[in-house]
Order: C-alpha cells, then sequence, then structure tokens
C-alpha cells in the first residue's frame, strides 16, 4: 500500500466546532520511566487535553489527547475570563488510524498528532522548533 504512517488532517476537518485545551503534561514511558520520545523527530512528547467543542461529540470522543512533538513543553492559548478551559487550535495535524482491542469488541479508533499549538483565528502561532514530520500516535478514539 502506498500510504504508510500519519496522514495530514486539517484541523477544521478533526474539530470544526473548535476545540478547547484543559492542560499539558509531558508523555512518560512506562518501562524506562523517561519522557517518552517521538519516533520521527526523536523530541519529547507532550500530552494536551482537548475538550471537542462540537455539540453533538458524546462519551470518549467528546475529551482527547492530542500529542505534540517538542523541544519544550508546548505554552498553551490564553485562559478566556471566566472559562476554565483555552480555546486552542493545532498546527501540522497528522492522524493514525488503529484498530482498538482493549473492548469487549474491536473498534476503529484514531490517534493525534500536531507540531505546534495556536489562538484560534490566527493567533500567535506557538510551534515546536521545526523539525521534520509529525506521525505516530496520539489519542482521539472514535468509534
Amino acid at each position: 500500500m502506498a500510504i504508510q504512517g500519519a496522514l495530514p488532517i486539517e484541523f477544521g476537518t478533526v474539530f470544526p466546532h473548535g476545540a478547547y485545551a484543559l492542560g499539558v503534561e509531558a508523555i512518560t514511558d512506562f518501562e524506562t520511566k523517561r519522557p517518552q520520545m517521538d519516533k520521527n523527530t526523536g523530541l519529547p512528547l507532550w500530552a494536551v487535553d482537548v475538550i471537542d467543542a462540537d455539540p453533538e461529540a458524546r462519551g470518549k470522543a467528546k475529551s482527547v489527547k492530542v500529542k505534540v512533538a517538542a523541544e519544550h513543553c508546548p505554552t498553551l492559548p490564553d485562559e478566556v475570563p471566566g472559562l476554565p478551559f483555552r480555546p486552542i487550535e493545532f498546527e501540522q495535524m497528522s492522524v493514525v488510524p488503529y484498530v482498538d482491542d482493549s473492548g469487549r469488541r474491536p473498534r476503529v479508533a484514531y490517534s493525534l498528532r500536531a507540531r505546534g499549538v495556536k489562538t484560534p483565528g490566527g493567533g500567535s502561532s506557538r510551534k515546536a522548533p521545526a523539525t521534520a514530520g509529525a506521525g505516530g500516535s496520539g489519542g482521539k478514539d472514535v468509534g
């Protein structure tokens, strides 16, 4: 098959109603207890907890994680006064479909990656240092 690895995808295709960031944390390798590294870039991976603003999203599809490969912890956009979360957009997103067989029956799920975060509407970009490609597994489970 000609398609291998992560597939590029636009932020608006994944989150047509927008998204809100709750927080970001380093991803730790369970075996080594060290930061998990991106296989393509060699950079540490960070998990951004996101709420999908789609009013129809339910269950596991409502709250997702997007992995960002960056030398330093990505800086999230500023909070909106009076809200407990931050509107966010992801740059250079990619998706990897996979079979999740951890439940009662197998289902198709999707892992999301991004190379940077920014304020919605073209605000200041908060990209990771320029390095080759995004790819691998991340965290939006749909199915």
